[in-house]
């Protein structure tokens, strides 16, 4: 989150005040970002880039905002370098997805602690001496679960990646999308919405998970998932329509399944079969599966399931095609 200038001085000057950052932070404020550039033996620019990249705004040159923390940072991400595990280019899209992803994870959390402080009644007059309270109770166990749970996701994504050819990995890819979420998030309250995209967001990892695919992201009103099977695809895709449907004040569900080569970059997808996927979910109907020819191929033959081609569509950006809905064989 970066933030201009004046912005970020207030906010560390408030929060410097109640003293909520470092006690999170676990340890004092010492340094100037020269005097760490310097610890570090680097130029103030070079050191700015990593922070940059870690998801954090320059400091003005004065600004006593550095940890012993940020020094030892600072130095592993320059020994990475000098040690040639990575170029200097790699170590910064390394910095950037961490940013990226503890940003989330952050303010997620960060999120939920004050729902429990809402929820306890707690008055705001006494709000930083609970979040300092909290700070201690929770940093140590958050920051041991956050290391096994990247460690068992590393060791996942190794596994799966050792021996595969980047440059021609072919997945299924599956977009799940809530209809006309936009018109009810209009009609509902704030906390209504929250917990209707918990209730999506929770329900759909779990469902993607357990039928043995990947979630890729989230976005509030729809998800991303892929796998390696296009029958396990159109398995998630059934279960998402089916249990999201019995979802009390639940808006129906549609899926668009596509099948082929896909980019993937800093634990994101991209390429044709993604828009693919995409597109065939904007052109579905509510409740409906639609994939694209080359998964329906797949599944041919596979009794699990139903298919059935539909008129040729126009695919905003890719032309043509006639894709099949995906039904659940029906059980003898």
């Amino acid at each position: 989150m970066i933030w201009p200038t004046g912005c970020y001085l207030a906010q560390v000057a408030r929060v410097d005040r109640d003293g909520v950052a470092d006690a999170f932070l676990r340890e004092p404020r010492r340094y100037t970002s020269r005097q760490v550039a310097e610890m570090a033996g680097v130029p103030v620019y070079r050191a700015r880039r990593f922070w940059r990249a870690l998801g954090f705004p320059n400091v003005p040159d004065d600004a006593v905002e550095f940890t012993d923390s940020d020094v030892e940072a600072l130095k592993t991400l320059l020994g990475m370098v000098t040690s040639g595990i990575y170029d200097e280019e790699h170590v910064l899209l390394t910095a950037r997805a961490l940013g990226q992803a503890t940003a989330r994870l952050a303010e997620s959390q960060a999120e939920l602690g004050a729902e429990v402080l809402d929820q306890a009644g707690v008055p705001l007059a006494e709000r930083p001496r609970a979040w300092r309270r909290r700070a201690e109770r929770v940093v140590p166990d958050l920051a041991k679960l956050l290391v096994y749970a990247w460690q068992r996701q590393l060791a996942a994504a190794a596994g799966r990646l050792a021996d595969q050819d980047m440059s021609a990995v072919r997945l299924a890819v599956g977009f799940a999308d809530l209809v006309a979420f936009t018109r009810l998030s209009r009609q509902i309250t704030a906390a209504e919405l929250a917990r209707l995209i918990d209730r999506f967001e929770g329900r759909s990892a779990d469902i993607v998970t357990s039928s043995g695919g990947r979630v890729v992201k989230t976005l509030g009103d729809s998800v991303l998932f892929i796998t390696d099977k296009a029958h396990v695809a159109a398995e998630i895709a059934l279960r998402l329509v089916e249990t999201h449907a019995r979802g009390r004040d639940m808006p129906e569900l549609r899926v668009g399944l596509a099948s082929g080569p896909v980019i993937w970059r800093m634990g994101d997808v991209f390429g044709t079969t993604v828009n693919l996927a995409s597109r065939l979910t904007a052109l579905s109907l509510p409740g409906s599966i639609l994939a694209d020819p080359q998964l329906a191929e797949e599944l041919e033959g596979d009794r699990a399931f139903r298919l059935r081609e539909v008129n040729r569509l126009s695919v905003r950006g890719l032309g043509e095609l006639a894709p099949f809905t995906v039904q659940r064989a029906e059980t003898p």
